[in-house]
């Protein structure tokens, strides 16, 4: 165990078993790390002082270290860059939006599975980086955590958690879904499953496991493209799985689980933003048995500037046609607002240089 945050509820039952104590201590410790966020031994005042020193001394709470905050120049949006025990380094951002009321108010924090990523997009800064490993369950909770910690002094809490930081969470399924699992535990973190999206370039095995294992969770699928030829400059994933074999597992999601499907689409000037694609990403969606009528969203992010990368964001114009042309086929879309492009916590923007 690298982290007391690598385990489920049951390991920690089974953990207390062997210190010889009642299972209720189960319950303490676990409440202790998410509901009070606690990250230091002495901080369980519901246990003895004895049983802090026996059985918590050497048990390893913290395995990654925020070296440097950036905050945009809103407020909005708040990027750490943590820095693991192993020396690698990986990024986290907590986007405050503003509702109505409080109670509509929302901080989705999105968060890395991998230090740097495998896919290749071109537009992608976390691509450029290649990939180096996959992040543990705990590595991965410990962001969450962090973060819930911080706002909790703001009397406030996390309501969304989205896998859309470094790394291609599919490619990390098995960390992925078990830290969904724990952070949705009802005497913990208490999540609701819906609460919780992951983004994938299209790696069709995850979409299939996922439409089993967890239905209730979201999922966001990466086009940025309508057709093979140019789909494949942009996601070189896409020789692998190309187009139509993405949409086929949509559909079937779709089938398996009533749930809706969000497409991502980083707009990109005078290569993805013609009228002619978005005619054809009509066609993909309207072709499919189960995507149209409502089962499918298409959100549009004009490009966040990348360096190594030339192209250049939709203007407001183009954006807008491009989403007349699917609204008016009674395909639900959306322009999403850039958030913290002057930090580089943007999609597409996280990226490590030492």
């Amino acid at each position: 165990m690298n982290s007391i945050y690598d385990i489920h509820f049951t390991q920690l039952k089974r953990m207390v078993q062997e210190w010889k104590e009642p299972d209720y201590r189960a319950d303490q410790i676990w409440q202790g790390l998410y509901s009070n966020y606690w990250s230091e031994p002495h901080q369980f005042t519901n246990l003895s002082k004895e049983f802090q020193n026996k059985n918590l001394a050497n048990i390893n709470f913290s395995t990654i270290f925020p070296e440097k905050t950036s905050l945009s120049s809103d407020g909005s949006t708040e990027k750490i860059l943590f820095r693991s025990k192993h020396g690698d380094a990986y990024e986290t951002v907590l986007m405050k939006f503003a509702g109505k009321n409080e109670e509509m108010a929302r901080n989705t924090i999105c968060v890395s599975t991998q230090v740097g990523c495998g896919m290749g997009c071109t537009f992608c800064a976390t691509g450029k980086m290649g990939f180096n490993r996959n992040l543990r369950v705990g590595e991965i909770i410990e962001q969450v955590i962090f973060f819930a910690r911080k706002l909790k002094n703001l009397n406030t809490r996390i309501s969304n958690i989205v896998y859309m930081g470094m790394g291609e969470p599919f490619q990390n399924y098995i960390s992925v879904l078990n830290s969904i699992r724990i952070l949705n535990s009802p005497t913990g973190f208490n999540l609701g499953l819906r609460r919780f999206t992951i983004s994938t370039v299209g790696l069709v095995p995850g979409i299939q496991k996922l439409a089993e294992d967890a239905p209730q969770v979201n999922l966001a699928v990466s086009l940025h493209a309508a057709d093979d030829l140019l789909r494949n400059t942009l996601v070189p994933i896409n020789s692998k799985f190309p187009l139509n074999v993405i949409l086929e597992a949509c559909d079937e999601y779709v089938q398996k689980t009533n749930r809706r499907i969000t497409f991502e689409w980083a707009l990109i000037e005078n290569v993805n933003d013609s009228l002619p694609q978005a005619r054809k990403l009509v066609s993909l969606i309207k072709n499919s048995r189960n995507l149209d009528s409502g089962h499918s969203h298409v959100n549009l992010i004009p490009l966040n500037p990348v360096s190594n990368y030339k192209g250049n964001p939709s203007t407001k114009k183009r954006a807008y046609l491009f989403k007349n042309v699917l609204e008016s086929n009674q395909i639900p879309c959306t322009i999403r607002q850039r958030r913290g492009i002057d930090i580089n916590a943007g999609c597409g923007q996280l990226a490590i240089d030492a």
